[in-house]
């Protein structure tokens, strides 16, 4: 199995000023104490996460993207066959204070993977050539409350234990054996390592049988028609950066087009678990 690669980023704690100034309103206007691996990525590719910043941050906190994110959790709510009970033991034997520390963590990252899936779905088309409108959207209210406050800092792979760092791994290949890329809500759970075995072994049968596949599928479909919807209001600042577009539109392959996708269905199967967790 190929080693789980690390998509190049800039971390929050060492962004430069004009890139910090983007974090803080990608977090305000997500409603999450931290920026998503995809917008830490466009931060390494001079231009980019201005443009695309620039392009979304009228539409982010739209009634269509709050829809289209309702859509998404009902959608894995009525999905048959996708409970993680063999992960439930783990949850339920921490510490009530710390189970609540990781229930933050993966709501934290089930809405910017909601809210990402439908933006950056709309960022893709325009890069591909539909065109935007450029108007700026009827205002929808004020910016989402936040799901948490904070969250722990997220680990670098390369501070894990090597246990935890192989685990993080095997679940990263889940999603993609041949080039497996890690997503940061694994690294965050790598802070209570004993969760990570049982929340594979609960995910490698719902990977292998298709229906984290299926439930994708629904959730792509749910974010393109919001796409549609967002497309006219977007509003890019200008040409974006040329020397970029391909690398960017690979990237936008892989992360709107499958990896945020099977993450959002992972994290709100986890999220329904951790329900289950409490209840008990």
């Amino acid at each position: 199995m190929t080693s789980a690669a690390v998509l190049p980023e800039v971390q929050e704690a060492e962004a430069p000023p004009e890139i910090a100034a983007i974090y803080a309103g990608l977090r305000k206007a997500v409603g999450v104490p931290i920026v998503n691996l995809i917008w830490r990525h466009f931060a390494t590719l001079p231009g980019v996460l201005p443009w695309a910043w620039e392009s979304t941050r009228g539409v982010i906190g739209s009634a269509t993207v709050t829809e289209g994110a309702a859509r998404m959790v009902a959608l894995v709510r009525d999905a048959p066959g996708l409970g993680l009970s063999a992960v439930g033991p783990a949850l339920r034997a921490l510490p009530t204070e710390e189970r609540a520390r990781v229930a933050d963590v993966v709501r934290v990252y089930n809405r910017g993977n909601q809210v990402n899936l439908q933006v950056l779905s709309a960022v893709r088309g325009l890069l591909s050539g539909a065109p935007a409108g450029g108007a700026r959207p009827r205002p929808d209210g004020e910016a989402p409350a936040p799901v948490a406050a904070s969250l722990p800092p997220l680990p670098r792979m390369d501070d894990l234990s090597g246990a935890a760092r192989a685990a993080v791994s095997a679940l990263a290949a889940l999603h993609d054996p041949s080039e497996p890329v890690v997503p940061s809500l694994y690294r965050h759970l790598a802070l209570w390592p004993e969760v990570l075995p049982p929340l594979r072994e609960a995910l490698a049968p719902r990977f292998a049988d298709g229906r984290i596949v299926s439930l994708r599928a629904s959730l792509l479909g749910v974010a393109e028609e919001s796409a549609a919807a967002l497309l006219p209001h977007l509003t890019p600042p200008g040409p974006f950066p040329a020397e970029h577009r391909d690398a960017v539109l690979r990237v936008l392959a892989v992360f709107p087009g499958k990896l945020i996708a099977e993450m959002a269905a992972v994290g709100l199967v986890l999220d329904a678990e951790m329900s289950r967790a409490d209840s008990l």
